[in-house]
């Protein structure tokens, strides 16, 4: 069986068995991804495996550097690709890509150990660049919010200039206003 018909038959397979999976990707007819988490959780990662032309003859391309994985630590990158590498030699010759999806999945958690609950904090030194003072430094303009025509007379004129003011609109609450001045004793 030629390396085109073991693509084809394994492309049929995968989409029977991700029928309806949310997690699995199809991006095109040789790269697929698959998605381990779920969104938002700090641990959740993805994975994507690319074919070549002589794909399950040779390994196929392996990556984790998806912008999804940002958060995921160089670390933690490092023993999922080897755990893949060490997998890819073993299956080599075969279909794979299922394979390889399952065995990230039934290792998740001793994959992932060095991976934090949550987000960590980088702290990045501030570098000097010779200014030593603030007097020295460039000075920023504060610019003004710029209104246009129509903003403004809607700000000037709060009832509309189409429609009579309501009745009482400036009328002055008497009760009130005598509680806050504390009327006259006679």
């Amino acid at each position: 069986m030629s390396c085109l018909e073991q693509q084809e038959e394994e492309i049929e397979v995968l989409e029977s068995i991700y029928d309806g999976d949310e997690n699995f990707k199809k991006v095109n007819t040789t790269t697929y991804q698959y998605k381990y988490g779920a969104d938002g959780d700090h641990r959740s990662f993805m994975i994507e495996i690319k074919w070549g032309e002589n794909y399950p003859e040779s390994s196929p391309d392996i990556n984790l550097d998806l912008f999804y994985n940002k958060h995921i630590l160089e670390e933690v990158k490092t023993t999922i690709m080897s755990h893949l590498k060490q997998q890819v030699e073993d299956l080599l010759g075969t279909c794979m890509t299922y394979s390889l999806f399952d065995s990230v999945k039934d290792n998740l958690d001793s994959l992932i150990s060095d991976q934090p609950d949550t987000p960590t904090v980088i702290q990045i030194e501030k570098v000097d660049h010779g200014v030593t003072s603030p007097e020295d430094a460039p000075k920023k303009k504060e610019k003004k919010e710029q209104l246009t025509k129509a903003q403004k007379r809607r700000i000037m004129d709060k009832f509309g200039s189409e429609t009579d003011r309501p009745r009482g609109w400036d009328w002055v609450d008497v009760v009130k206003h005598l509680s806050q001045t504390g009327g006259k004793h006679s």
